[in-house]
């Protein structure tokens, strides 16, 4: 039993592992899961890398902390394990490591093949060259010119993610509809289906308007909050006018409110986010005091309890990113960046469309029993999902992350305890993307009338 667990750290079968209540795992779900495992672990060093409360901590409570801390060679204090610039040498052996990944396994499209296997097996391995990856990074030379550097690359990898997120996004509102449109010619239901999620998701975008609108302005003031709020709420409006009108309709009878009423609500969301990213702007009152203004009152209760807020803000926005990897390296969502689509004619009306797991057909093949957690190995007649890609996309979530943490370009006062403290970098890059994305929405509706000799297929 000890010879097989020993093996299973460095086979194909990790997950096995696990108890025999669990219920049984897929192999390529179980692949996934433990890098999303790795990524996570990378994830929660940097953020305890960022907190000067962790610092600060460790001094007191851990004995010949400076005595360690000069024999390790990481200053005096540590100082050189903490901050944005350590964040960066972790995150860069991390994204190393899931580029050569993402070398490595390209045009795999059988999962017996020797580099499929070390895709999938090898953790303990894995472990061992990712850590020395990290660690590595703080050895590098002239660290001055790498930071500087790397910097750079990490904006234009954060942006590509954004951007990958973005498309994803449009092509799943288009797919939504799709879907739901197919089982409207063959049962009624469909339709009274289409038009209550519609009025939701409308109900919703109008709701957040208002709200916004009530809550981040004031007569006085609030230039910024009142432009902004206005110019993105008359871009759904536009877009939604777009959707449902005759020159685009001709094209494209797929396209309606399903997909605008999706796009709306993201608008919404990020609109919010950028005005609750935004530094906050103060005024004197009658009292020669200095207010906040242009905020809610309730947030400014929220952010006293300052661990408590970042703490929870952080795991929420970080699962969030690691939920976003997952969904974004199926199958189905490489080849929608490809512009490759399911046809009309074989779209099956389902209310949980895009949770369909990819590979159906062949995951009873095989089943291994041994002793933990019932292994289905469900890539035996071949790959479930792009195993490059998968890696692609973990590489851009991991310069993304290092830029969220260390606050974009405002990584100097970077701290991991004043994470949602307002800055303007952050403000303009949630604001940008809520633009790119309705671009995007607005380019599939309009690009077949700007091309009409190509064939687009949404």
């Amino acid at each position: 039993c000890l010879n097989f667990q020993l093996a299973c750290c460095c086979g194909t079968a990790a997950c096995s592992l696990c108890c025999k209540c669990c219920p049984k795992i897929k192999q390529s779900t179980s692949t996934r899961f433990m890098y999303a495992l790795y990524f996570i672990l990378v994830t929660i060093i940097c953020c305890v890398m960022m907190s000067t409360t962790v610092a600060n901590e460790m001094k007191t409570h851990i004995p010949f902390y400076k005595q360690m801390c000069k024999g390790i060679q990481a200053g005096e204090m540590c100082e050189k394990l903490v901050g944005y610039s350590a964040v960066y040498k972790v995150c860069f052996g991390m994204a190393c490591f899931f580029f050569l990944f993402f070398l490595f396994t390209i045009k795999i499209n059988n999962s017996k093949s020797c580099r499929a296997y070390i895709h999938n097996g090898f953790w303990l391995i894995k472990l061992i060259v990712l850590a020395a990856m990290c660690s590595g990074a703080f050895f590098i030379p002239d660290q001055d010119t790498f930071l500087n550097a790397w910097r750079y690359v990490g904006a234009t990898g954060g942006f590509l993610f954004i951007a990958i997120q973005l498309i994803l996004l449009v092509e799943f509102a288009h797919k939504w509809n799709k879907n739901w449109t197919a089982g409207a010619n063959h049962k009624q239901v469909w339709n009274g289906l289409l038009a209550l999620v519609t009025l939701i998701l409308y109900s919703i975008a109008a709701a957040a308007l208002v709200l916004m609108a009530l809550f981040y302005t004031r007569p006085e003031g609030c230039m910024y909050n009142k432009v902004l709020i206005g110019v993105n709420g008359g871009l759904c409006l536009f877009v939604s006018l777009v959707a449902i009108s005759p020159c685009v309709q001709n094209r494209q009878p797929h396209s309606g409110l399903l997909q605008s009423g999706v796009i709306s609500c993201y608008v919404m969301y990020l609109t919010f986010s950028a005005l609750s990213s935004k530094p906050p702007e103060t005024i004197l009152d009658e009292n020669n005091r200095n207010i906040t203004i242009c905020v809610p009152e309730f947030s400014q209760g929220l952010h006293r309890d300052e661990n408590l807020v970042t703490g929870l803000g952080t795991t929420i926005l970080f699962g969030c990113i690691l939920y976003s990897c997952l969904t974004s390296t199926t199958r189905a969502s490489s080849e929608a960046l490809k512009g490759i689509y399911a046809t009309a004619e074989t779209e099956v009306a389902r209310c949980c469309f895009c949770c369909v797991p990819d590979g159906d057909a062949d995951a009873e093949e095989h089943v291994e029993k041994r002793g933990g957690q019932t292994v289905v190995y469900d890539e035996k007649k071949g790959t479930v999902y792009s195993y490059a890609y998968f890696h692609f996309v973990f590489f851009l979530a991991s310069l993304y992350v290092m830029m969220t943490v260390t606050h974009w370009f405002h990584y100097e006062s970077a701290q991991i305890e004043k994470f949602f403290t307002g800055t303007w970098s952050i403000f303009w890059i949630k604001m940008v993307s809520c633009w790119v994305c309705v671009c995007l929405y607005l380019w599939t509706l309009i690009a077949p009338l700007c091309c009409p000799t190509r064939q687009f297929s949404v």
